[in-house]
């Protein structure tokens, strides 16, 4: 993203990307860009935009990885909260599923995601509003959680961060919430 020229078009869909890209590269264009991987390198090929984001686990799994041209780390573009992780809903009192189902719960993805999760529970903020998280742990075994609310248009971004036990991760992610909804304004996800 950085050796883009000014005025180059991105394509996403998604406001967070939209707000994160802006805030670092106001120079640049973002335009609407939906669709499967398959259309979005369509349309990248067909000019509408000049580059677009996509997952590379999407692109490995068509076996098109030699596309990505960067790998963004979370230090350039913080990524949707819980993003990669996988969840099953069950009916209550369904003891029998419920049993089967937490056999394949992932504790550490679980702590993490419970993190982010609050954090996004405390904004009151949806997949269609500019917040990102990311919690993930340090080598003593301690959490780390990442976060940030944006205005669509890149023009503020809140950040902040959080470390601490991994017990007490929903704790940080609802105390960053409501740290980034007092500092942004009530009206910054509206």
């Amino acid at each position: 993203m950085a050796e883009l020229p000014s005025g180059s078009v991105i394509g996403t869909s998604s406001l967070r990307r939209q707000s994160q890209i802006l805030h670092k590269r106001p120079d640049l264009k973002v335009c609407l860009f939906r669709g499967n991987v398959q259309t979005r390198l369509r349309k990248l090929s067909e000019g509408v935009a000049d580059a677009t984001l996509l997952a590379l686990a999407g692109l490995n799994r068509l076996g098109k990885s030699e596309l990505a041209t960067d790998i963004m780390a979370p230090e350039d573009l913080l990524p949707a909260v819980a993003q990669g992780a996988i969840g099953i809903t069950c009916r209550e009192g369904d003891d029998d599923t419920i049993a089967l189902v937490h056999a394949l719960n992932h504790q550490p993805t679980m702590i993490r995601v419970s993190a982010e999760r609050a954090l996004l529970n405390a904004l009151d903020g949806s997949c269609r509003t500019p917040v990102g998280g990311l919690a993930e742990f340090l080598e003593d075994g301690r959490l780390w959680l990442r976060a940030l609310v944006a205005k669509e248009d890149g023009s503020q971004v809140f950040e902040t961060e959080r470390t601490g036990p991994a017990s007490d991760g929903d704790a940080m992610g609802r105390d960053a919430g409501d740290e980034l909804r007092s500092r942004a304004g009530p009206n910054i996800l509206s």
